[in-house]
């Protein structure tokens, strides 16, 4: 009787609680069934082979067929002249033999055309590199004084539009040697585009600025690096880019009057051997670095501006 008394409830409530678990684990299940997560894993968008196959072709296509017309047209006047044009294979041949040692040295007047490059290239640089360090301080302070801007413009009006190479003899009856004188012409060519273009810039810069900087009592170097060269820098890269350009353009008839080392001088020296083949090779030598000279000051330009820099 007293087990009964004692038992009787306890295996009573041991099966309540049975039951009771077992309709929460039930209850569990079925809200973990129905519950769906509150941040579904994004699908991944699948790829458009078929864009992205239109957009190689739209990319590659255009260059190629722009090649092969030159190409063609080059072969068709080849072919047309009976010869004396080089046709594009007999160029290619030349061109295997001529690059396949491109440094050799035969004498000062003989040697390959990768000297010949360097020898431009080092001219340019050089002449180049004064310009710059002349024009753009000359266009800030033109472009930031309208005293200095109404007392040059009038000078760079007149001799901007005069020819590179007429300057040519003048650096010849100066500097007494051929080198420096082509270099000089690198100088005088160089520096036109780098002074417009920085002065241009200094005048684009809002008027608010230098209100605020006056306000501020900032000095006129404060004012030049903090306000004036960060809003110059995009039009000071274009004047070097076109500065480059007009510089690579100029050696090559510099260094045909001069004579020496350079590709100019290469140019005409295969000319006074009648070798047409190398003339062409050079053309395409002159046209290559002329390019990789742009893209490098695009690239250039890109990293230091926030817009897109376009050839």
């Amino acid at each position: 009787m007293v087990s009964a008394v004692f038992h009787a409830p306890l295996d009573s409530s041991a099966d309540n609680t049975k039951t009771i678990a077992a309709s929460a684990l039930s209850t569990g299940a079925a809200a973990q069934k129905d519950a769906k997560p509150a941040n579904p894993p994004a699908a991944r968008p699948a790829r458009d082979w078929g864009a992205l196959s239109r957009a190689l072709w739209l990319a590659v296509l255009p260059p190629v067929l722009g090649v092969a017309l030159l190409v063609g047209l080059w072969a068709l006047v080849a072919s047309s002249t009976g010869g004396s044009i080089p046709s594009p294979h007999d160029t290619w041949l030349q061109a295997q033999e001529v690059f396949s040692d491109p440094f050799y040295r035969n004498g000062p007047n003989d040697q390959g055309v990768g000297w010949n490059v360097l020898a431009s290239l080092q001219r340019v640089a050089v002449g180049f590199g004064l310009a710059a360090l002349v024009g753009i301080p000359a266009g800030f302070a033109i472009g930031r004084f309208a005293f200095l801007a109404r007392m040059f413009n009038p000078l760079i009006s007149l001799l901007r539009p005069v020819s590179p190479l007429a300057w040519l003899p003048i650096g010849l009856l100066v500097f007494k040697g051929a080198n420096p004188a082509a270099i000089w012409t690198i100088f005088i060519c160089s520096i036109w585009p780098m002074v417009i273009n920085t002065a241009v810039g200094v005048q684009r810069v809002p008027q608010d600025y230098l209100n605020v900087a006056r306000v501020l009592n900032l000095s006129e170097w404060k004012v030049l690096t903090k306000i004036l060269f960060p809003s110059v820098l995009p039009y000071m890269l274009t004047g070097v880019r076109l500065a480059v350009g007009t510089a690579w353009l100029v050696i090559v008839a510099a260094e045909m009057l001069t004579g020496g080392v350079g590709i100019g001088f290469w140019v005409w020296d295969e000319w006074n051997n009648l070798n047409v083949k190398n003339i062409i090779i050079a053309i395409f030598v002159i046209g290559i670095v002329g390019l990789l000279l742009e893209l490098a000051l695009v690239k250039l330009a890109t990293a230091f501006t926030f817009e897109e820099v376009k050839t």
